[in-house]
């Protein structure tokens, strides 16, 4: 009896190991490579009445869209035929050992040049929702990117309800300009750059400016369905409100991590942010606005005060077509430009969908302040190269050190071939001098040092990051987004952080995960990560004036033992300087 048992459990664990295998097999060929042709090339674009040659991809402005599961592979071969040297950075995928994809110019990678190509290799490890893609060379971006959507794998589904139908919704700015003339122009005088000229819904401005309603972007929705908004700000330098004429939101994810559900009328994403949200049909059937225009937390600060409009329209509308209907779409209420009270219970509203491991016993306890700076005038700088405040020119900084790109070789290869002088490793964990960071600091802090100081972190440290915003110039909202990782945001608040008072405040139990973190304006945030991926990551302010600036730093995380922690080798068609 007991062989004959013997046998069974066997013949069970046989089947058992066989059907996992099958799983396996089965999990493994469900992942797909996706093949796509990235062609950086100048097109033709009109709006706001003029026609400009515009710097697109596959002549499409925004960009294509790409979309995949989770577990799948992307291979983009990207074509420079422009002008300018190009990269492009997949904004939010983790790059697992895969940092020769991420793409900043100079830190991951040297620019694709004019007529060259490259290739970027990656695979989607454990992620699902929407990030999206950008250029990451000067400020192509405000016109070089789209929507990289992430669904989940075959067999798996949405932690929610599924929805009738998806629709990326990209928040974008319009300069009627060339983007690359008004940064290099803010570069020669000092000066801050021009505000743009419009802000846009997919691409186009909407019915409040010239030129623009005909191609307002329309999208449909039935009475009784629940849609999917995939909102993403795509803007370059302004952190936008956006709303829809009398209908709510259901927020359920955010920089393509679910959230606990919540329920709100209004979000802001500062540049580089995604948010999901849920909306239903259920108002009369109508046409109505979706808007949105800028949060500007920056006090006397010049900004684009336009508002960009798409619509929401129910299938069973009026036709506008017909005589006597009034069709003109039910305009929102929008936040006052200055709402930080808005900005901030938006916020805190999130939430993980239950209990994380947040990580605990720091390694690395670093406080980096943010914010702006004025360098005196240069000797031998005619009064034309200092327009800046008093004859200054704006700079800006993360510890004091504002971040200078190496020309010759990127950070990564440097790093990885131990080519010296190219960086040093001595960035500091805190800033050099403590001040009062919110109050009136002294006119000797304001003029930060230059450098390409670099952080080390050893493979798998467990790394806390108090980011403190300063009001040197001026305070504000400072979107702060880590290249290679997500972070748990456990905490965020107001003034200059107190770590005797402020750590009570920490949330252990279930902060929400993200790629960028809104700074509050005269505030701070708190972030946590494990350093589980080998690289040269660039932290840097997306707000892309500021990074021009020099609000970035950068950590390298080495090696930790074996292959499997360790960055894979840089692929052939690596870009040389």
């Amino acid at each position: 009896m007991e062989a004959f048992s013997c046998c069974i459990a066997n013949s069970r664990s046989f089947l058992l190991g066989l059907l996992l295998l099958l799983a396996s097999a089965v999990s493994f060929t469900e992942a797909e490579t996706h093949h796509h042709d990235f062609v950086v090339q100048a097109t033709p674009v009109k709006r706001l009445c003029k026609t400009h040659n515009t710097i697109t991809v596959n002549g499409q402005y925004p960009g294509p869209t790409l979309e995949v599961n989770n577990g799948d592979t992307l291979e983009v071969k990207v074509t420079n035929k422009a002008r300018y040297n190009v990269t492009i950075h997949w904004h939010g995928i983790r790059q697992m050992r895969t940092g020769w994809a991420d793409g900043p110019e100079f830190v991951t990678q040297c620019p694709i040049r004019p007529g060259g190509s490259y290739t970027y290799r990656f695979t989607i490890q454990g992620q699902e929702g929407t990030l999206w893609w950008h250029a990451h060379s000067s400020w192509l971006r405000a016109t070089v990117y789209g929507a990289l959507i992430i669904h989940p794998k075959p067999g798996s589904s949405y932690p929610f309800t599924k929805p009738k139908r998806e629709t990326p919704i990209l928040l974008g700015e319009w300069w009627d300009a060339n983007p690359i003339d008004v940064v290099r122009q803010a570069t020669r005088t000092g000066a801050a750059p021009n505000v743009s000229d419009a802000y846009t819904i997919n691409g186009q401005p909407g019915d409040l400016y010239n030129c623009s309603s005909k191609d307002t972007v329309i999208v449909p929705i039935d009475s009784g369905e629940t849609n999917l908004l995939r909102v993403i700000n795509s803007g370059l330098n302004q952190e936008l409100f956006f709303t829809v004429a009398n209908h709510k939101f259901t927020v359920v994810a955010a920089d393509a991590s679910y959230t606990k559900p919540f329920t709100t009328s209004v979000i802001m994403l500062g540049p580089g942010q995604t948010t999901d949200v849920l909306i239903t049909g259920d108002q009369p059937p109508a046409r109505y606005y979706m808007a949105a225009r800028a949060y500007q937390s920056a006090q006397g600060a010049p900004f684009d005060n336009t508002t960009t409009t798409a619509i929401l329209e129910y299938k069973s509308a009026p036709c506008p077509a017909k005589k006597g209907v009034s069709t003109t779409p039910v305009f929102p209420s929008l936040p006052a430009f200055n709402d930080t009270a808005t900005v901030t219970a938006f916020s805190k509203s999130f939430r993980s969908p239950g209990k994380v491991e947040v990580p605990t016993d720091i390694d690395e306890s670093l406080f980096f302040t943010v914010g702006l700076g004025l360098n005196r005038c240069p000797p031998k700088f005619k009064s034309s190269q200092c327009q800046g405040p008093n004859g200054t020119r704006f700079t800006a900084s993360m510890n004091n050190v504002s971040f200078v790109l190496p020309s010759n070789f990127s950070l990564l290869q440097a790093h990885q071939q131990g080519i010296p002088g190219v960086f040093t490793t001595d960035y500091p964990a805190a800033p050099p001098v403590k001040f009062d960071y919110t109050g009136n600091v002294s006119r000797s802090l304001w003029q930060p040092v230059p450098g390409t100081k670099l952080y080390k972190l050893k493979y798998g440290s467990r790394v806390q990051v108090v980011v403190q915003g300063t009001s040197i110039f001026t305070a504000e909202n400072h979107p702060i987004h880590l290249h290679g990782y997500d972070f748990y945001i456990i905490a965020e608040g107001f003034g200059n952080f107190n770590p005797s008072s402020d750590t009570s405040k920490f949330n252990l139990v279930d902060p929400p995960l993200r790629n960028t973190v809104a700074v509050p304006v005269n505030g701070w945030a708190v972030i946590r990560f494990v350093a589980d991926n080998p690289g040269v990551w660039l932290m840097h302010c997306h707000l892309d004036v500021h990074i021009t600036w020099g609000l970035a730093m950068a950590f390298l995380v080495e090696n930790g033992v074996g292959a499997l922690q360790s960055i894979e080798p840089p692929p052939a068609d690596l870009p040389l300087c």
